[in-house]
């Protein structure tokens, strides 16, 4: 373990292993996928709400630890408001792109400026939304932090061509994680930088190296064209110009699959640092042991088999996910849960499934 885990050891004679469990089948979830598709294409997108705290409520639903499942408690009126609010503002957004220019380019700084307010609102509506044995989680970030983790980490990401990505993700694994409450009680998220940095050593080996192969595959093949005589000339300028755009597409296409590839392998490798290192209440840790290829070839084999299929195989993928990403999770426990909650769900702390009112609204975020 790390040494947070060692720190801990140090006042907890031991900590237990509680593994997180998906019960969910593919089959049962196609049949609510089906239904939840059908009627949102008849109602023209409003049944969406609706369909999403049915797929949501199963999940949490099948998704258990230590004998005890998670509930999802939204209502779909909530979601279908502030579905309206931002399709609304996307609305007169473009308009005013449209007809009013500098207008619509103050708009486009007013809205990267409203993004943090909405994730913000966003992470809190879904942390109070949800509960485990009839507590409910909350989220106390800020507008600031929000500010900090997700325009200017993305920022600094794309500025600095990925080095600085684990000062970004430090920043966001801090905000979304060390924010959060489950009761009253606090739930802290430090994952250190240099273990981040140690996450970005492989990814940015692959995409050097991918790059390099890419490129010199692409020589290749323009060179090898070129060689047997192969002349756009001898065709219309209608065709030649149609053959130089697929082309140009079809180039980015491997380009665009290692950037995938690449955020995948880095995505799972910074949850690992960031949950093996968020302490609930002090006394009990997440674990998170995703291999960084499986999660990247389920990922990329999920995409591709709902593709060709047209859609079909979606809840077979969704299943899949979820049953891996239950299976890599687990929490150490300083002792019995059922004791430790009993301490949780007492008259004095914040309790019960109904003890506060939902604020804010699900934005989509």
């Amino acid at each position: 373990m790390n040494d947070m885990s060692a720190q801990l050891g140090q006042t907890q004679p031991s900590l237990r292993r509680e593994q997180f469990v998906f019960s969910g089948s593919a089959r049962e979830y196609f049949g609510i996928w089906i239904v939840n598709i059908l009627l949102t294409i008849l109602t023209l997108g409003i049944y969406s709400a609706w369909a999403k705290v049915r797929r949501n409520r199963y999940f949490y639903g099948n998704t258990s630890l230590a004998g005890a499942s998670f509930d999802y408690h939204a209502r779909p009126v909530q979601i279908l408001i502030g579905r309206i609010v931002v399709v609304a503002i996307l609305i007169a957004y473009n308009v005013a792109l449209q007809f009013l220019p500098i207008f619509g380019g103050l708009l486009s700084i007013l809205f990267l400026l409203a993004i943090p307010w909405f994730v913000m609102r966003g992470l809190r509506f879904s942390a109070r939304v949800t509960s485990y044995r009839n507590v409910r989680f909350d989220f106390t970030g800020r507008y600031g932090g929000a500010l900090l983790a997700y325009v200017f980490g993305g920022l600094v990401t794309w500025l600095t061509l990925g080095i600085l990505a684990p000062v970004a993700s430090r920043w966001m694994w801090r905000y979304t994680l060390g924010n959060l409450r489950y009761g009253d009680r606090p739930i802290q998220c430090d994952p250190r930088l240099e273990k981040l940095y140690g996450q970005l050593v492989m990814p940015m080996a692959v995409f050097i190296t991918g790059f390099i192969a890419i490129s010199l595959l692409g020589i290749g093949i323009f060179s090898t064209a070129s060689g047997i005589g192969y002349d756009l000339e001898n065709f219309s300028s209608d065709i030649a110009m149609v053959g130089i755009e697929a082309a140009i597409y079809a180039a980015f296409i491997p380009f665009f699959l290692l950037y995938v590839l690449v955020g995948l392998l880095y995505r799972a490798g910074t949850r690992n640092v960031a949950f093996n290192e968020t302490v609930i209440d002090g006394r009990h840790m997440l674990g998170s042991e995703i291999g960084r290829w499986r999660y990247a070839w389920i990922a990329i084999s999920n995409f591709f088999a709902t593709l060709f299929t047209l859609g079909l195989a979606r809840p077979w993928a969704a299943v899949r996910m979820a049953r891996y990403m239950a299976t890599v999770t687990a929490l150490h426990s300083a002792g019995s849960l059922d004791d430790y909650l009993s301490t949780v769900m007492q008259p004095e702390g914040v309790v019960g499934a109904e003890y506060m009112d939902v604020e804010g609204l699900d934005f989509g975020f």
